[in-house]
């Protein structure tokens, strides 16, 4: 049982995997209040506009190929911040490159996903953050 909904920020210019991820959750049944930034301008001022409030996103979701600012320059404002450094962030890219997984991870990313090709698959990478960055945070009502 969770004692509230985990705040999630998406950001992803793609409609199809914005899709698929609220899917996921959904049938991961993880409770999430998503916020979704379809460009890297535009999560760079929610960030901005966030990071000294209560309200920051527990986890980000990040694709790497963004248009206006490109996910590597985001990640580096993410990390750069005091404020959002200890935010997770989960690159999850349809790059498989392996220049773009380097950076990522010098970049302190958590985890590089390749985007999956089915509902399923995105099911289970749902699943997996859940166990290992949401769960984490300990807020689950005990047994």
């Amino acid at each position: 049982m969770y004692l509230r909904s985990f705040r999630i920020l998406l950001i992803d210019d793609s409609p199809s995997d914005v899709w698929l991820v609220r899917e996921a959750l959904r049938l991961a049944e993880i409770p999430v209040q998503m916020t979704i930034a379809r460009d890297g301008v535009e999560a760079t001022e929610y960030l901005q506009r966030m990071q000294t409030t209560i309200d920051c996103p527990d986890l980000i979701v990040l694709d790497l190929n963004l248009p206006r600012r490109n996910g590597h320059q985001v990640l580096a404002d993410i990390k750069s911040s005091p404020y959002l450094r200890r935010i997770p962030v989960v690159v999850l890219s349809s790059s498989n490159a392996e220049d773009d997984r380097r950076s990522a991870y010098e970049l302190n990313a958590c985890c590089f996903v390749t985007k999956p090709n089915s509902l399923a698959a995105y099911v289970e990478i749902v699943r997996g953050m859940d166990k290992f960055w949401l769960s984490g945070l300990e807020l689950r009502q005990p047994a």
